[in-house]
């Protein structure tokens, strides 16, 4: 038994031999408990919830001892997202960004660009438009060139740990979540930046990506057979260098610069000689720029799958490369020294993730950027330049880094606060909780234990003390709710009153006196409850003869001492605040073996009270006499002690006299019904009974004529004849409901036979004929078919309707259905996922199913949707009904409605439901399709009956997405396949790269 059962069980034990009326103080006391001794257990223990003075385990030992000023608050140290003192700035990864970050940081540490581009002058000033720029603290980037100004000039002198380059990468237009190749975007960028600069007037600005990363070269081609020398000049900004089958950067570039011989069917065409002869071909260095961009190829196009590969060949470079042997001039030295390198983690060629590794040109250092977190490698202290010329962008920085301090403040603030609250608290309860037990003899009051533990707990504000909830019909303590309660000492009280608030107040006058006696006799009555059960069980065991004792509901007997029960347990609860039903009422937890004897519980599917299951809707005793029985008249009158006011039949009294006769009438009725739906039945013994068959029959060639009934009269007619008995005949066909307040039909002839069938149903003439004789016909609906002969002798079929289509409340009934469609909420619709083919299967990459920055040795394989299971329907989707209905255009014709599916339906395989509504965005849904599928929103394309739905902010109601619809999900996730030549995941996807983004703009 629990700790709260044992005392509530010891709390009590006196009142089975105590008279309600003999209740003394004493047991008052007892049984609340207030002469339960102070509990002596560990306060780390739990609380002894039925002891209400025990008061350890509330929540108290987290306050006793020292605490951690950390402890008081949740908010981190603001001072983490400081820069710290000879640090580089990281920035934030947006998604999959990395490959911008990278070369950001990289064009960021070359000083010469980087004071080039701060000497940049906004056109928005020169325009006039942003005069005042640098006295004008709301002034923003617009431009490409401005937000890498700013940028520069924040990772520059910012005081934030890592800074957020989204303005950035939005005015580039590019999508943070698609992985880009870092090297096609440094091509487009410098091409971009290139040409915004060569706009402006400083020449220091506007030749400065020449100045820095253009050289020349030329392509050299010299005739074997006269020695004519062709030469064709080219500027390159890098040198692409191939890297398969080599290990040094050398051999990359001697490769890069060696002789290729011009034979066979490749010979050259000399002017000199006119004719092709063979030759040789080099390409010669003329110059060299003055930060010279190697890149090494290790993403190249593989022939076999028609994709990009990636190749993990080690190159090993030295820090410093002399490249005077290779220019033309020999004279000229040209020595570079290694100052940084772009990595690419990763075994494919579309996912994986770059960092940078970039030396400091002031102190010769080395740093490895990983978005925001920066490592230094080894080497001097960092000393960033500050002799730049920042002009206005010194004062956004000066901006932004006032933001920054500004919320420092706020979070030390509100930590501060937090501590100070924490340790106002902590000697709240230092000095309360020694002084909340209540001693031998000391005044007492009673307290929430609920409002204790909250007072307790940091995290919730204190609120009033309410003891609304423990209060008995006499404004006292209810005694069950001690167990909710704890006493403490009135002076401790007295304090929480004062600084809280609340009440009423309950001391020890709040113990109820009245309370205590009803329980008592409770507890008497339920003795004697278990005694009458054991002499009732055994009564009615005995067999009475039909003229002695009273009538008994059978359910009521069986389930009596269980009503007993709950109305006894009910009056404990709320003695004085009782509903009327003395009677007893509650779930029947009784059960019998038969009618006639009472074994066990069981629980009842009425919840009547005593008696009542055998009283008839008229108040009188109910006609059927397999629902009750007779018992003796010692076990009524013990029955009728707990259930006073509950019916009361003698063995004589006669059944309800109306119910006998709704009896007999009903017979007669049912006894019409029965011979109704014969004659019904006969007479139309194959009208409807295929659902389908209305829409499925041929137009009958000797008539032109055909009659429509609602398929509400047809539903109705069909439950009468099932039931006969317990439906109502059907006595008229109802047509009216098909008709617009005007008089015209709501429905043209085409429309019956497809969208508007489940409102109709079409009927041939001598089944008319039938109905008619029937039922009452309130108005005659017919489609009318026309025989005319064309010009070349071709028979064609008009079609029309009697009464005619009212086209205004046509109308208005189409756009209501359009409406409803539109205006849905919490509607089912479905997602098929599909992939096209097997050797998209084979050929896909399971890494592109997350996004660009992760690990690939964190991917997980993609699995191919569509195989054969037989737990799933193969089909291309439920079972379509095919409508072929010639009198409706020409031929045969098959009615398809797509993206429309009954609730029955079977899935299909790689298909899910989900709940939406007509109001949420198409980006919604794909966040709900992510969590579905696994599949990201930008990898999802998504179509509905043929059309992409591609604009992730329309609604899905004007995107035309219905209830029941099927949309196609393919998505950009390949599955893998891994070769055995050199186990390299390749890729069957379109390449995008930066279609679309503002790096193809200029």
């Amino acid at each position: 038994m629990a700790p709260k059962q044992q005392l509530e069980k010891a709390a009590w034990q006196w009142a089975e031999g105590v008279r309600p009326e003999e209740v003394q103080q004493e047991h008052i006391e007892l049984a609340y408990r207030v002469r339960l001794g102070p509990c002596r257990r560990d306060a780390r223990r739990r609380n002894c919830r039925g002891n209400p003075n025990c008061l350890v385990g509330l929540g108290e030992h987290v306050w006793l001892g020292e605490i951690d000023e950390n402890s008081f608050h949740n908010i981190d140290d603001p001072n983490s997202e400081r820069r710290c003192k000879n640090t580089f700035v990281g920035l934030t990864n947006l998604g999959a960004t990395c490959y911008v970050n990278t070369l950001l940081q990289v064009w960021f540490h070359n000083l010469e660009l980087r004071q080039a581009l701060y000497l940049c002058h906004s056109p928005r000033k020169e325009t006039g438009i942003g005069e005042g720029i640098e006295e004008d603290a709301e002034f923003e980037p617009q431009s490409i060139c401005e937000h890498l100004q700013y940028l520069f000039a924040l990772l520059q002198s910012s005081n934030r740990r890592y800074i957020d380059p989204s303005g950035f990468v939005k005015a580039l237009g590019l999508d943070t979540g698609q992985q880009q190749d870092a090297q096609e975007f440094s091509k487009l960028f410098m091409s971009l930046l290139e040409d915004t600069l060569s706009k402006q007037n400083n020449p220091d600005v506007q030749n400065i990506i020449q100045k820095q990363f253009c050289g020349q070269y030329a392509y050299v081609t010299v005739c074997s057979q006269c020695g004519r020398e062709s030469k064709l000049l080219s500027r390159f900004y890098e040198l692409e260098l191939n890297i398969q089958g080599h290990k040094q950067l050398t051999d990359c570039i001697d490769e890069f610069l060696k002789e290729e011989k011009l034979e066979g069917d490749n010979r050259y065409f000399c002017d000199e000689c006119q004719d092709k002869q063979n030759a040789t071909r080099k390409i010669k260095l003329l110059s060299l720029p003055r930060t010279l961009n190697l890149q090494l190829l290790r993403f190249v196009f593989d022939r076999q799958t028609g994709h990009k590969k990636k190749l993990n060949s080690y190159i090993s470079f030295p820090e410093v490369l002399d490249l005077t042997t290779y220019l033309e001039r020999k004279d000229i030295g040209c020595i570079y020294e290694l100052s940084a390198v772009l990595i690419h983690r990763g075994v494919s060629a579309y996912s994986g993730h770059y960092i940078a590794h970039v030396r400091d040109d002031r102190t010769g250092d080395w740093y490895k950027f990983n978005d925001e977190e920066i490592e230094k490698m080894e080497g001097k202290k960092l000393q960033l330049g500050i002799e730049e010329d920042l002009a206005h962008l010194q004062k956004m920085v000066e901006r932004d880094n006032k933001k920054f301090e500004e919320w420092c403040m706020e979070m030390a603030e509100m930590r501060k606060q937090s501590v100070d609250k924490g340790k106002a608290k902590h000697e709240e309860v230092q000095e309360l909780f020694n002084m909340l037990p209540a001693k031998e003899g000391e005044f007492y009051e009673f307290l929430p234990v609920d409002w204790l533990r909250k007072w307790l707990d940091d995290s919730a504000a204190t609120k009033p003390i309410d003891n609304s909830h423990h209060l008995c019909a006499h404004n006292r303590l209810i005694p069950d709710k001690i167990c909710e309660v704890k006493r403490i000492s009135q002076r401790a009280a007295d304090i929480f009153y004062a600084r809280y608030g609340g009440g009423p107040r309950l001391d020890a006058s709040a113990l109820c006196r009245d309370c205590v006696m009803e329980k008592c006799r409770i507890l008497r009555l339920k003795n004697q409850l278990n005694e009458d059960y054991k002499i009732i069980s055994n009564l009615t065991r005995i067999t009475l003869q039909s003229h002695e004792g009273y009538w008994v509901g059978k359910a009521s007997l069986r389930s009596w001492r269980q009503l007993a029960l709950d109305q006894l347990d009910g009056k404990e609860d709320d003695p004085d605040r009782t509903d009327g039903k003395s009677n007893g009422e509650g779930p029947n937890n009784l059960h019998a073996k038969g009618d006639d004897e009472i074994i066990g519980e069981k629980e009842e599917s009425e919840d009547l009270n005593f008696n009542e299951d055998l009283v008839c809707p008229h108040g009188d005793l109910c006609t059927s006499e397999t629902e009750r029985r007779l018992v003796s008249d010692e076990t009524w009158y013990r029955l009728k002690a707990y259930f006073p006011k509950s019916p009361e039949f003698i063995h004589y009294h006669m059944p309800c006299v109306q119910c006998q006769m709704l009896e007999k009438e009903g017979e007669e009725n049912e006894t019409l019904s029965k011979m109704m739906a014969n004659e019904q039945k006969s007479a139309l013994l194959c009208l409807f009974q295929d659902k389908n068959r209305p829409l499925l029959i041929k137009w009958p060639e000797e008539t032109d004529v055909l009659y429509v009934v609602s398929q509400f009269f047809v539903e109705e007619w069909k439950k009468f004849i099932r039931k006969p008995t317990k439906c109502s005949p059907v006595s008229s066909v109802g047509n009216n409901a098909l008709l617009c307040p005007h008089g015209g039909l709501m429905f043209t002839a085409e429309s019956m036979t497809k969208e508007d069938s489940k409102h109709v149903a079409l009927i041939w003439p001598n089944e008319w004929e039938i109905i008619h004789k029937l039922f009452v016909v309130d108005n005659t609906i017919k489609v009318i078919r026309l025989m005319k002969t064309g010009e070349a002798g071709i028979v064609q079929f008009e079609y029309s309707t009697s009464p005619g289509l009212c086209g205004e409340c046509r109308e208005g009934l189409l756009c209501q259905q359009q409406r409803d469609l539109r205006e849905y909420t919490q509607a089912t619709i479905y997602i098929r996922k599909v992939v096209e083919s097997i050797k998209v299967m084979k050929e896909g990459a399971p890494e592109l199913n997350l996004s660009g920055s992760e690990a690939e040795e964190d991917r997980e394989e993609g699995k191919v949707e569509g195989e054969k299971d037989p737990d799933f329907n193969q089909s291309n989707g439920a079972k379509r009904r095919k409508l072929t209905h010639p009198c409706i255009g020409s031929g045969s014709s098959t009615y398809y409605k797509q993206g429309i599916r009954r609730s029955t339906r079977h899935r299909v395989r790689g298909e899910k439901e989900l709940i939406v509504s007509a109001n949420q965005t198409l980006k919604e849904l794909k966040i709900q399709i992510m969590h579905a599928f696994s599949v990201a929103p930008f990898d999802q394309n998504l179509s509905l009956d043929g059309r992409m739905l591609t604009d992730d902010s329309a609604t899905l109601g004007s995107l035309g997405v219905i209830p029941e619809s099927v949309i196609l999900l393919k998505a950009d996730e390949p599955i893998a396949d891994y070769t055995a030549m050199d186990d390299i995941m390749q890729v069957c996807m379109p390449e995008e790269g930066f279609k679309g983004t503002g790096l193809l703009g200029h």
